[in-house]
């Protein structure tokens, strides 16, 4: 079963024009808060209407503006699970589940199936108020499981929440998406949740989709500037194509590239765990000044001005394990190097 999604929404300062089909493997809508993500999703299960385009579920259109078709969204068999979860606060957790099925002979015993495979038999008769955040997304997934939908958006599920209830909820959450055979969108600005829960990313910047790719390309070869961004990298520079090789003028540094060099190519980026202390013949070895330290909880960030550098030019990160700068000599002047394969060619 595939999710197709293409349509252009115009709001009031904000374009949202969104490309993407989710299928097998759960689909990240990867994006900076204020991207358009929300829109997205909401467009996808009814509650806004796009301008223009198609949504296909299974190859039905739940959308389609060339034809005035627009499928109300209790009928798109589609849940959303937004971050504050919209129970209703002054229902039962029964309730609120119940609230989730559409056909009233079989409600009873849906409600109770889903209080007896979310864990939350015992707390049937509380409202929200009265259990935790983590109770609270069993509800949440219980009444969106009781509607029997055949695909699922996640709209920022974990955001706000603090590490150790957020890696509950992730592994909770995760747990049940597992044995979930439809399509999935989790919208999120996390790359690294993105990472640990899907296997595709579309990025949306600016309201604008990217093509969808595997979250393993997203890191290796982002391809451009927002799509790095998102991805964690920190050393983002202007860079000039010259003799098969690139000039970064802003430190004075020339880098090979592993790839083939767009004659277009206007930056290029660098990850800091990927710029490593090395020797002076190394490929792409440059020299570099320290101009500060920063103990982090598991690594060290060294910030560097190379040497061929403007006192105005943005520094080096670099990240490495505490160990290792521990038992650098120098820790003043270092000669640094990056690997062909490592360089981000950025459009």
């Amino acid at each position: 079963m595939k999710l197709q999604v293409d349509i252009v929404k115009n709001g009031a300062g904000f374009r949202v024009d969104a490309q993407f089909e989710a299928g097998e493997g759960a689909l990240a809508l990867l994006g900076a808060s204020g991207s358009g993500k929300s829109e997205v999703l909401r467009c996808v299960a009814g509650l806004s209407e796009p301008d223009e385009g198609r949504i296909l579920l299974d190859g039905e259109p739940l959308f389609d503006s060339s034809r005035h078709l627009n499928v109300p969204p209790q009928r798109r068999k589609i849940g959303l699970l937004t971050p504050g979860y919209a129970l209703f606060p002054h229902l039962t957790v029964r309730r609120n589940i119940a609230a989730g099925v559409v056909n009233r002979a079989e409600r009873e015993h849906a409600v109770e199936e889903q209080l007896r495979r979310f864990r939350l038999t015992e707390l049937a008769e509380r409202k929200p108020r009265q259990i935790s955040e983590l109770e609270r997304q069993r509800v949440a997934l219980a009444r969106l499981t009781a509607s029997r939908p055949v695909a699922i958006l996640l709209d920022e599920p974990l955001s706000g929440r603090d590490s150790f209830l957020k890696f509950r909820m992730e592994q909770e959450l995760s747990d049940y998406l597992s044995s979930f055979g439809g399509p999935v969108v989790w919208a999120s600005h996390d790359r690294g949740e993105v990472y640990r829960n899907c296997r595709y990313v579309c990025v949306l910047e600016n309201g604008l989709s990217q093509e969808t790719i595997s979250v393993e390309r997203l890191l290796a070869s982002p391809g451009t500037e927002g799509a790095a961004r998102l991805s964690g990298c920190k050393n983002i520079v202007d860079a000039i194509p010259r003799h098969n090789a690139i000039f970064i003028p802003e430190w004075g540094v020339t880098l090979r590239s592993a790839y083939p060099i767009p004659p277009l190519l206007r930056r290029v980026g660098i990850r800091a765990h990927q710029v490593r202390i090395s020797e002076p013949a190394l490929v792409n070895a440059f020299a570099a000044t320290v101009v500060r330290v920063i103990e982090d909880v598991s690594s060290t960030i060294v910030l560097l001005r190379p040497n061929g550098a403007s006192e105005e030019a943005p520094l080096l990160r670099m990240e490495l394990d505490r160990g290792v700068w521990r038992t650098t000599p120098d820790q003043r002047n270092l000669t640094v190097s990056v690997g062909p394969q490592d360089v981000l060619l950025l459009r």
